[in-house]
C-alpha cells in the first residue's frame, strides 16, 4: 500500500491541490453572494440613479421589489443555516 501511494503521489498532489484551491474559490464565492451588504449598496445605487434622474419611477419600483425579495430570501438561507 505504502508503495502505490509513493507512485501515485506526482498526480495526487497536484490534483488534491486544485481540489483545495476549488473549495477556497467556492467558499468565498458563497460568502460574498450572501452578503446582505451587496443587496444593500445595490439599493442605495438604484436610489441614486433614482435621484439623478437616469431611471423613472416605475423602473426604480420594479428593481426595488427585486432586490428586496432577493434580500428577503438571503435572510431566510441564513436564518435556516444558523446552528
Amino acid at each position: 500500500m505504502g508503495l502505490f501511494k509513493l507512485l501515485t503521489l506526482p498526480v495526487a498532489l497536484p490534483l488534491g491541490g486544485i481540489e483545495w484551491l476549488a473549495r477556497r474559490v467556492d467558499q468565498a464565492v458563497d460568502a460574498q453572494w450572501n452578503d446582505p451588504k451587496r443587496i444593500e449598496s445595490a439599493l442605495i445605487a438604484l436610489e441614486r440613479r433614482l435621484e439623478a434622474g437616469e431611471i423613472d419611477e416605475a423602473a426604480f419600483e420594479a428593481a426595488e421589489a427585486g432586490l428586496l425579495r432577493e434580500l428577503r430570501e438571503m435572510r431566510a438561507r441564513l436564518a435556516a443555516q444558523a446552528p
